[in-house]
């Protein structure tokens, strides 16, 4: 017996196979969807970094690590820093309320040059509300001489360090070269760089040190190459490092001071309190 296809039976047969396409691009595109979202990544925090010093804002060391955080990936740099030259004051604080003029550094990148002390940049910035955001870390430097042992209470780099952190943020202090130079910024931007990439997560998710200063004291060799960065605790007498040059060469390993490893070619990192002793 000859079987009739009637209309009905034929638009029976399209609403099944228009189901069953649907059901397989339903199933694809869920399938693809979660495939997606277990491929996705996210992006990196954009890290909000102020930079200041206490040589002024057109010295040669502050503009090397201005250029050096550009060039880092999802960073925002904002450069604050004393209009003249403020080495050694400390943590000096001018008092009232304090201004700041639309400057730029060496390489041309803006800056709040801010009449005062090196700790009155971070008091006008982060206290004065002279920037409109809280920053997640303050770099101090590059300075001109290093900053070790005895001396760095006097120091106006870590005076600025130490104002960050007195109010709540992260910072660290950077210094190279004996006194009277020579000085390898650029080489020393470097390394203050390899230790920025290392802890870079700490300080996007708050977890970094905010109660203390990171003093990072870079040599400039003569021969040879830095050695590496050693953590190790701060000299209370040698100050050898403002009179002689650093040893790269040195095959011995870190003393266990600041100005030892220094001395012996390391990048010396030690942590300073927020307040000098009393």
């Amino acid at each position: 017996m000859k079987t009739q296809f009637s209309p009905k039976h034929a638009l029976g047969a399209v609403v099944v196979a228009a189901a069953l396409l649907l059901g397989a691009c339903g199933s694809s595109s869920s399938d693809s969807a979660k495939s997606d979202a277990s491929t996705t990544t996210a992006a990196p925090k954009t890290l909000k970094i102020v930079v200041t010093n206490d040589d002024g804002y057109d010295s040669d060391g502050l503009n090397a690590i201005t250029e050096a955080l550009r060039a880092q990936p999802n960073v925002e740099v904002t450069v604050v820093a004393p209009a003249t030259q403020q080495s050694g004051k400390g943590g000096t604080v001018t008092g009232g309320t304090l201004s700041a003029t639309d400057l730029k550094t060496k390489g041309g990148y803006p800056v709040k040059a801010v009449t005062g002390t090196p700790a009155d940049a971070m008091i006008w910035a982060i206290e004065q509300k002279g920037i409109d955001f809280t920053p997640d870390f303050v770099v101090s430097g590059i300075n001109a001489g290093a900053n070790l042992g005895p001396v760095v209470d006097i120091s106006g780099t870590v005076g600025a360090a130490r104002a960050a952190v007195q109010r709540g943020i992260p910072a660290m202090a950077t210094s190279n070269g004996a006194i009277a130079g020579p000085f390898a910024f650029t080489e020393s931007a470097k390394i203050v760089i390899e230790w920025f990439t290392k802890n870079r997560d700490a300080i996007a998710n708050g977890t970094i040190d905010k109660t203390q200063v990171f003093n990072l004291n870079i040599p400039t060799c003569a021969t040879g190459a830095v050695r590496g960065e050693v953590v190790v605790p701060i000299s209370t007498t040698d100050t050898s490092f403002l009179s002689k040059q650093p040893d790269c060469m040195s095959t011995v390993a870190a003393p266990n001071n600041d100005v030892g490893a220094y001395m012996v070619g390391f990048a010396a990192l030690s942590m300073l309190n927020a307040r000098p002793a009393a």
